[in-house]
């Protein structure tokens, strides 16, 4: 016979554990990942808005000095 009782359930408290550490992981993981992402593309929005204030300012000045010079 069985060392357990009939209402013995500490092994689906043990499952309900690891399934929730797992849960834990997994958003953890997915936040992670969805603010890398989120930085990611505000670097690249700055790099864009960077790129077309020097296109910009190269288009301004060789305008200027064609008018001026």
């Amino acid at each position: 016979m069985s060392d357990r009782d009939w209402y013995d359930d500490s092994e689906y408290h043990d499952a309900v554990q690891r399934a929730e550490r797992a849960t834990r992981f997994g958003r953890a993981a997915i936040a992670g990942t969805a603010g890398a992402l989120g930085c990611a593309l505000v670097a690249l929005a700055v790099v864009c808005v960077a790129a077309l204030v020097a296109f910009l300012y190269v288009v301004v000045a060789a305008d200027w000095r064609g008018v001026s010079g």
